[in-house]
């Protein structure tokens, strides 16, 4: 774990605008750019209520709300943050949804939501916050993909999809947003200990061993945190990443860099 909240004041004066900030990931990557002197605004169904301070020694959080299906929503969101900030220097597209089905049991509901949180929302945030991101020192926008955009698990077919679709348009938003002065990157994070991912893990019957076998699946030895993602993050924003766009970049422990070996042949 990345044990730097931050805190060296880089993101004084930014406005930072994070989709899905209330917990898991996106509160990480919150907590982070406040700390590093940031205004953060916090796009969210949730109001994070008193999981998040009013300010704290660096930077401010605040929440406006916002739901990323719906354009109208965006579209006073962003009418929201122009009107108190005059404009936005940082737009990390965290929220997202995952679904475990069979492909037989999946709707074209299941399908279409999971498409409008987790694609439709980055494409339209972008949109629509680009103008005012237009002008401003070094903006940046940052979508949150997975290594299963890259791979993919059993039962997870439109996330997926949804996920790689995150990765292409994240290229193709560098590729048309660069000549503004707009970089666009990705970080695909793997086996983060988020809530969600600890429900999963609680389920099993032995839950000591499941965290230990997970851990094996990582050459770093152990599974990923939040503030590692969120880390990624922040550079990413950061004028030293200046000339990095149109990258997607793995924050998985170097899972997915290990090729798998059966178990009658490896010398572990």
């Amino acid at each position: 774990m990345n044990d730097d909240p931050g805190g060296n004041g880089r993101a004084t004066g930014r406005i930072v605008v994070v989709t899905g900030g209330a917990q898991g990931i996106g509160r990480a990557i919150v907590d982070r750019f406040a700390a590093e002197g940031a205004t953060v605004v916090i796009g969210d169904l949730t109001d994070p209520g008193n999981l998040f301070p009013e300010s704290d020694a660096a930077g401010h959080r605040e929440w406006t709300p916002l739901d990323v299906t719906n354009e109208i929503s965006i579209l006073e969101f962003a009418e929201s943050v122009a009107a108190v900030h005059g404009g936005v220097d940082v737009l990390v597209n965290n929220a997202g949804v995952m679904d475990t089905r069979a492909l037989a049991d999946e709707t074209v509901a299941d399908w279409d939501l999971t498409m409008a949180v987790n694609l439709r929302g980055p494409f339209l945030m972008a949109k629509y916050l680009v103008p005012l991101m237009e002008g401003r020192s070094d903006p940046a926008i940052v979508n949150i993909g997975s290594i299963e955009g890259l791979g993919a698990n059993t039962l997870h077919s439109s996330y997926a999809a949804s996920k790689a679709g995150v990765h292409g348009l994240t290229r193709a938003l560098a590729v048309e947003l660069g000549p503004a002065g707009i970089r666009c990157n990705a970080v695909a994070p793997g086996w983060i200990d988020t809530e969600l991912n600890r429900g999963y893990v609680d389920k099993h019957p032995n839950r000591e061993q499941a965290v230990a076998d997970l851990a094996t699946l990582h050459p770093v030895g152990r599974i990923g945190e939040p503030a590692d993602v969120a880390a990624t993050v922040s550079w990413l924003a950061n004028p030293d990443a200046g000339f990095v766009t149109g990258q997607v970049v793995t924050v998985d422990g170097g899972r997915m860099s290990r090729l798998p070996i059966p178990a009658s042949l490896s010398d572990d």
